[in-house]
């Protein structure tokens, strides 16, 4: 299994920020639908909530991509993930034709966050900038 460990941690890595990069990517092109619906999600200032929640994904997307700065970003990432879920996948307050699909998405970021805090305890693997950053 040690074997497999560094492949397993960069596939991960890749994996969980492609979650934060894409959509991260999607606010930045089109700002003003992002905003729409963090208005209509009941979010206060949501210029000001998306502007951040873009930087949050996209910076911190990428640096757990890269592995750099891993355990802070993963942390970082948890957090963001679970505020945002409990705006945006509030299953307990949708009609009852939405609360499986809501339930859903909300499950499915719980368990981002749990991927995201084991980077957050066990860092990014050998194979990641920070490794690189502490054998120099």
């Amino acid at each position: 299994m040690n074997a497999l460990q560094n492949p397993l941690a960069l596939l991960g890595r890749i994996l969980i920020a492609w979650f934060f990069i894409i959509p991260g990517w999607g606010k930045l092109t089109g700002f003003a639908g992002a905003v729409g619906y963090a208005q209509s999600a009941g979010m206060p200032m949501p210029e000001v909530g998306v502007a951040v929640g873009l930087a949050i994904e996209i910076l911190g997307g990428l640096a757990l991509l890269l592995g750099l700065g891993t355990r802070y970003a993963a942390a970082i990432l948890a957090v963001f993930t679970l505020a945002a879920t409990m705006i945006f996948h509030a299953y307990w307050s949708v009609p009852a034709e939405a609360v499986m699909v809501t339930k859903l998405l909300f499950n499915k970021n719980i368990a981002i966050v749990g991927g995201l805090l084991a980077f957050a305890a066990f860092g990014a693997g050998a194979w990641s900038l920070d490794a690189k950053r502490r054998a120099a």
